[in-house]
Formats: structure tokens, C-alpha cells, sequence
């Protein structure tokens, strides 16, 4: 008697299977693919200036809706209190003294008997030997735009992406106006939904660096009765500040509106971000104390989150993280290779997935070896002449460590219950102070960070 052989898959089995495969194949085929990634990096925007993080007064709908649904960061922050190092910091993945660019130019600032120390310049120019995040997702088969503000030398077209709107060369613009009533805002969205259209059969990333809302502080106009009429919040009260930041959310719901019906939305990571804290005379970041320029809570902490539907469950973190954390992450939400060179931060996205609770307890780094000087407001910074003068810093766990070079001042603060860095336990805990100063003069001697000596 001839035996039937075990598990030998009958004809209407066999069917059945294949039809189970090529009903699958496509939705693994797609599930398999890294998903397309819009990354909207604001300039000069605060930590609370959003409506899902607080502000009473600024309105954000369209954006609120976007975190809602996805994952944010309260303690997420910039790498650096100003524009050019930080957007160093971001497309490079290094702190600064890896990339040289210290602060806004090369030149000296504030009166120069009032600086202390020697001048560092740094570089204004992102060197063409560092790789950054969109060159390796070009060689990952990413096709990449670049569109606002690139503050970085050379041109983004250099140095990884395919398509550049550099908002300096906008013919007509002036600040945030342009030709026949135009709005830089608006301009750059739909010049981002053209490159997003025109790159919809492939994989890409769209750069949205808007220039807003960074000053001159130009309303926009169709704007501005709306704001006026309104009841200032307790928080927040500037009109054309108001009238900035909505438009650009309207922009970020125009492009929700155009990835929908490209039928992209649920295969597009977006990340939002912002490159240092608010601007002083304009918005307050409160309970935080200090703004753009200084090394304050307010200056560095800054708006993150990350939404990628069907991956990242919505909810908030108060993990740490920093800029040089997101070039490996783009990476790892790329599935793209590690360039040869030093990146400085970890890759999020097991975080983002849930994969693991949170990161293992990591020093923060914060090095400006310059000066920045004040504008109108000096409240809330150490001195009335300048935001910061050369420092240090480094956040580990819940505690906060400033170095001032000048007077040698060390500020050791608990942020798990002074958010707002007034009380300063530097003589109380020396031991945490002497522990946190010994790190952060060892990563200074390993990184090669240059201080500023006595002139």
C-alpha cells in the first residue's frame, strides 16, 4: 500500500497558496521599502510656539493634528543656540568643533572691549570632504530637494541634493516678500509639492528648511486683521509673528492635502524641527528661560516630533536627543549605509518603533567657543551686553552643566525641577558638578574643541 507523503500540499491547496501570494507580494514588496521622508525644519521657532505644546495665542492646526498622531519630543534639542551651527551640526551629524562652524560668519561680535578672550573664527562653509545625510541618501536611490534656507557655504546642490529653492536666490524677494505680493512661506511649499510631484514614482526626501520665522519679521499681510482683532494670550502676543507662523502651517496642511491625494501620506516619515529657540523680542518660550543666542533652556530646547503612519505609535517622550542624533536616523529610516566618517549622535528609529523603552543615559555636548551680542531684549542672559559669551555645556540624565571661559563660572542645574535654570547647584552638589565638568573637558580634549584664551 503505497503512503500518502506528509504535508505534500494538495491541488486546491496549492491554489489557495498562490493565490495567498500574490495577493501578499505587492504589500511585502511595499512594506519592504524605506518610505519617503519629508523633514520640515523651521527657522527661529520656539519651543512653545505651537499649539499642541502650549501657545495661546499663535495657531497651529494643521501641524497640532501631525504630532497628535505621531511621537513628540519635550526634551528634544538643537545642537547650537544659533542658525549656521546649527544646520552645520544637522547635515554633517558632528558637533561643531568636528565641523568648525562656529557661529553666524567668521567675523567677531559685539564691541571688542567688551570681549575678553582671543577670537575664534571657525569656518562659514560646510566643508565639501564632509558627507552629509543627503549625499548617502542619494547613493541610497533617494531622490532629494532642498528648499529655504542652506546658511552653510558652498550650495546644497554640492552637497546632496538634487533639486535646491535657495530662498537667498529667489528673484524679487526681499525678507519674506516677494513680486506681486508673494510669500516666501507659500513660495517654498508649493515649490516643495512640485519637486513631490514630480518624484511620486520614486523614493525621496523633500528638505522644507523655511526661512520663517526668522527675522525681519514681515507679516503677512491678508493675515494680519485676523490677529489684530484677537485677544492677546498671556504667553504669546505678537501679530506679525502670528501671521508668520501661520502660514506656515497653512503650507504644512497644503502639503497633507497633496501627499493625500497622491496617495503617499501613509508611506511618508515626517519629521518636525526646529533650529534653535525663539526669537527674544517676539515670543516667549516660558517656563524656559533665556532664547535664540543663548545656552538656556530656551535657547537650545526646540519642537520635535515624528510622524510615520502605520509605524510610530502617537504619544510624547521626554528622552533626550539632539541635532547630530538625525543623521543617523535618517539613515536608519532609509535603510542607507554609514558614511566613512565620524557621526556623533544614535540612531532614534528603534526608539520611534517602540523597540526599545528609551536610549541609554548619554552626555549631550554644546560647544561654543564665541560671542553673540544682545539684541533688544537682555532679560533673560547673564549679562545685558552679550546673549552668550564662549561656553560649554553638557546635559546628562536630568542635570545641566554651563563652563563660561571668561570668569570660569560653573551653573549646575536639575532640569527635573528647574526647567527654568534659576537655581544653581553648582556649591551644593560639587560632586555631580565636578563629575559632569570632568566629562565634558574630557570630550573637549578628545574632540578637539579650541577654547579661547585671554587676549
Amino acid at each position: 500500500m503505497e503512503r500518502r507523503q506528509k504535508n505534500k500540499p494538495t491541488g486546491r491547496r496549492q491554489v489557495a497558496l498562490g493565490i495567498l501570494v500574490l495577493v501578499l507580494l505587492p504589500q511585502l514588496a511595499t512594506a519592504a521599502k524605506p518610505p519617503n521622508i519629508l523633514f520640515i525644519y523651521l527657522d527661529d521657532f520656539g519651543w512653545r510656539d505651537t499649539g499642541y505644546m502650549g501657545s495661546d495665542f499663535y495657531e497651529t492646526p494643521h501641524i497640532d493634528a501631525l504630532a497628535k498622531r505621531g511621537l513628540v519630543f519635550s526634551d528634544a534639542y538643537s545642537c547650537a543656540a544659533n542658525c549656521a551651527p546649527a544646520r552645520g551640526c544637522l547635515l554633517s551629524g558632528q558637533y561643531t568643533p568636528r565641523h568648525e562652524i562656529f557661529n553666524v560668519g567668521t567675523r567677531p561680535r559685539g564691541k571688542a572691549k567688551n570681549r575678553l578672550l582671543a577670537h575664534i573664527p571657525g569656518t562659514a562653509t560646510l566643508r565639501p570632504e564632509i558627507v552629509t545625510w543627503a549625499e548617502s541618501l542619494q547613493t541610497a536611490g533617494y531622490r532629494t530637494g532642498m528648499f529655504g534656507k542652506w546658511h552653510l557655504g558652498t550650495t546644497p546642490r554640492a552637497q546632496g541634493f538634487d533639486v535646491s529653492v535657495d530662498h537667498r536666490r529667489l528673484p524679487g524677494f526681499k525678507g519674506h516678500r516677494g513680486p506681486d505680493g508673494a510669500y516666501l512661506a507659500d513660495v517654498l511649499t508649493d515649490r516643495c509639492i512640485d519637486f513631490i510631484e514630480a518624484s511620486k514614482d520614486r523614493r525621496w526626501c523633500a528638505y522644507l528648511a523655511h526661512f520663517a520665522v526668522h527675522t525681519p519679521l514681515h507679516a503677512k499681510r491678508e493675515l494680519l486683521p485676523k490677529y489684530q482683532k484677537k485677544k492677546p494670550g498671556k504667553l504669546h502676543k505678537h501679530v506679525k509673528m502670528a501671521t508668520m507662523i501661520q502660514a506656515v502651517d497653512d503650507g504644512v496642511g497644503k502639503l497633507i492635502a497633496r501627499l493625500e491625494a497622491l496617495d503617499l501620506l501613509d508611506d511618508t516619515v515626517i519629521i518636525f524641527y526646529s533650529d534653535n529657540g525663539g526669537y527674544g523680542p517676539a515670543t516667549d518660550m516660558d517656563p524656559l528661560w533665556g532664547y535664540k543666542g543663548t545656552y538656556y533652556e530656551g535657547g537650545i530646547r526646540v519642537p520635535f516630533f515624528v510622524n510615520w503612519p502605520g509605524v510610530v505609535k502617537a504619544g510624547k517622550t521626554s528622552e533626550p536627543i539632539t541635532g547630530v542624533d538625525l543623521y543617523p536616523t535618517l539613515l536608519g529610516i532609509a535603510d542607507a549605509k554609514r558614511p566613512d566618517q565620524v557621526l556623533d549622535g544614535v540612531n532614534l528609529v528603534p526608539l520611534f518603533k517602540g523597540e526599545v523603552d528609551g536610549l541609554d543615559e548619554r552626555p549631550l555636548f554644546w560647544h561654543f567657543p564665541a560671542y553673540l551680542q544682545s539684541y533688544q531684549v537682555t532679560h533673560e542672559q547673564r549679562d545685558p551686553l552679550f546673549r552668550t559669551r564662549p561656553c560649554s555645556v553638557i546635559r546628562k540624565g536630568r542635570f545641566k552643566l554651563h563652563e563660561y571661559f571668561e570668569d570660569g563660572a560653573l551653573e549646575l542645574y536639575d532640569l527635573s525641577d528647574d526647567i527654568r535654570e534659576r537655581d544653581n547647584l553648582a556649591d551644593r552638589m560639587p560632586d555631580k558638578r565636578d563629575e559632569l565638568h570632568r566629562l565634558l573637558k574630557d570630550w573637549r580634549d578628545k574632540i578637539g574643541a579650541p577654547v579661547p584664551e585671554r587676549k
